[in-house]
């Protein structure tokens, strides 16, 4: 009788570790999109794209969809050492049953701080540590995650707009030459949009405009 009940002990204990590991791991799936967009470069690669479309004034040309789908896949070249790393550092090690899951996020978290900290304002990341009543840390691996990830999701932000404000520009001057010309002819009541898009298409296709927006958000990080 003794021998059965230690035996249902065990076993009730290695369902309920399953059962937490299992419940772990759909949270930590139901946060993935969140972690992708607040934690790697697509926040700023999708918000310069769609200033892209928008100064282009194409309406859904091109569609979501396809800035989305080019957003994850430049997300993932520009991301591949960081991803190698925690691949190298942790999962592997946490494969081959050599470290604990705790270490293990530990050994992850470290090449995500190394690169988020290095895209981030100094301003942003003071603003969070000091409104959390957290101390200074001394390196990048003692930076609390809680305080780095929206600090580098602001900082992101305010480096896409820069950006998307530097594509605005030209074609904003473009757009006001067509409503000049439109005005001193007399024509008031056509809307200088269906004028200027073709020249700003053409503008933008004769300049390579496509390759030298991905090629700025490369050398951006």
């Amino acid at each position: 009788m003794n021998e059965f009940m230690e035996f249902f002990n065990t076993s009730s204990a290695d369902n309920v570790s399953t059962s937490v590991k299992l419940l772990l791991l759909f949270t930590v799936l139901s946060l993935a999109p969140s972690i992708l967009i607040l934690m790697t470069c697509f926040t700023r690669i999708i918000i310069v794209l769609s200033f892209v479309r928008t100064s282009l004034a194409t309406q859904q040309m091109p569609p979501n969809q396809v800035l989305i789908g080019l957003s994850l896949f430049l997300t993932f070249f520009i991301m591949a050492p960081t991803f190698q790393q925690v691949n190298k550092d942790a999962l592997t090690p946490l494969f081959n049953e050599e470290i604990n899951l705790e270490q293990a996020y530990d050994r992850a978290s470290v090449p995500f701080k190394e690169f988020m900290s290095g895209h981030t304002r100094q301003k942003d990341l003071e603003l969070f540590l000091n409104y959390s009543g957290a101390e200074q840390p001394e390196s990048i691996e003692e930076i609390p995650l809680t305080s780095l990830v929206p600090a580098f999701a602001l900082s992101e932000i305010k480096t896409a707009f820069q950006i998307g404000f530097m594509i605005f520009i030209p074609f904003l001057v473009i757009d006001m030459v067509v409503a000049s010309i439109l005005m001193s002819m007399g024509m008031m009541m056509l809307p200088p949009v269906m004028i200027s898009l073709p020249f700003k298409i053409l503008l933008f296709v004769l300049v390579d405009g496509w390759y030298l927006v991905v090629k700025s958000l490369l050398q951006s990080f």
